[in-house]
């Protein structure tokens, strides 16, 4: 049976010189399910008890639950090499740092050991928003958030162990009425004007580049530095933004560990005409996760679990936002 790769080998393995990006040709993937709790302390989360907005100038209660969370991924290498791959699903080093996105995509690698990566990622700008986030006389409405990113990805640069990772994406609000209800001291609606410079329909270009270091055989730190810039409809809600990111890998025996801790800034470019302040936001994250291979010797099996937190503290009170998650589950490579 073909030797498996796990969680934080395979990060460590990614810097190699050789032109293969499989061990054998054809499908490969794995498919895991996990279970587990979150919490979302945020005016913007779209629960049903979140309906309600009590106040402009508090974040309402917490909404927890608990979750079923399906993940995996599939491939299919080809070429003399082995250095063409078609995939889908959510990588494994996006997992263990934080991010939980459907991509569809394609890999080539280089003699070098540079991987070029095109990708698409369908949802994870689709969703649900409120359709007035600021409305406090009644319930709030929800509508559709749609959208595509488009990803590339240029790992170990002519050989080494830097890597950029770009994407661009598109967002559109099916039901934008920001500001709306909104009245202000003088009980006087928002002018059209100001409403506009509520829209949230944007443009965003988003860059990330890390270095690999390899501390010994069995750890890895990755340092990143990330640039997003979202151009809006309403210049309110365009921003540019700055982060750092520090993530630690260490592989022991069957034991996998990575954890990421990230620090990110956000300026807007024009007063939000609701609180009458540009909005600056400060975002903090933390996230852990964990895998023992061949749990219970079940070959080809695993124990995975992971935790995350993140706050932001934004000078407008309203966007005050902490959120928290945690899941253990099972995962099955093929």
């Amino acid at each position: 049976m073909k030797t498996k790769i796990s969680l934080v080998a395979l990060a460590l393995m990614s810097g190699s010189a050789s032109a293969q990006l499989a061990e054998t040709a054809g499908f490969a993937g794995e498919v895991s399910v996990s279970t587990g709790f979150y919490s979302i302390e945020s005016n913007l989360n779209t629960h049903d008890d979140n309906e309600q907005l009590e106040s402009l100038d508090n974040t309402n209660d917490a909404v927890t639950g608990g979750l079923l969370l399906p993940l995996g991924n599939l491939s299919y290498t080809f070429g003399s090499e082995l250095n063409k791959q078609f995939y889908m699903g959510t990588s494994r080093e996006d997992i263990a740092t934080g991010t939980l996105a459907f991509e569809l995509g394609y890999k080539y690698k280089l003699a070098s050991g540079m991987i070029v990566d095109v990708s698409i990622l369908p949802t994870i700008m689709s969703g649900e928003v409120w359709e007035d986030p600021f409305k406090t006389d009644g319930k709030r409405s929800t509508t559709d958030e749609d959208g595509n990113a488009y990803r590339l990805k240029l790992e170990n640069i002519a050989g080494s162990k830097f890597s950029v990772d770009m994407a661009y994406a598109t967002k559109e609000i099916d039901d934008e009425k920001s500001g709306f209800a909104h009245k202000n001291a003088n009980d006087e609606k928002l002018t059209a004007a100001q409403r506009n410079e509520l829209r949230r329909d944007a443009d965003a270009f988003y860059f990330r580049t890390d270095y690999k270091y390899m501390v010994n055989e069995t750890t890895m730190l990755k340092p990143r530095l990330t640039f997003i810039s979202a151009d809006a409809e309403g210049d309110a809600y365009s921003f540019k933004g700055y982060g750092v990111e520090l993530s630690y890998f260490k592989f022991l025996a069957r034991h996998q560990f990575a954890l990421t801790a990230g620090f990110n800034t956000r300026d807007y470019d024009a007063e939000n005409p609701i609180f009458n302040q540009t909005r600056e936001d400060d975002e903090m994250s933390l996230f852990a996760a964990y895998e023992y291979a061949n749990f219970m010797d079940w070959q080809d099996w695993s124990f995975v679990s992971f935790a995350g937190f993140g706050s932001t503290d934004s000078n407008i009170d309203f966007y005050d936002k902490n959120e928290l998650i945690m899941s253990v589950g099972m995962n099955y490579q093929f």
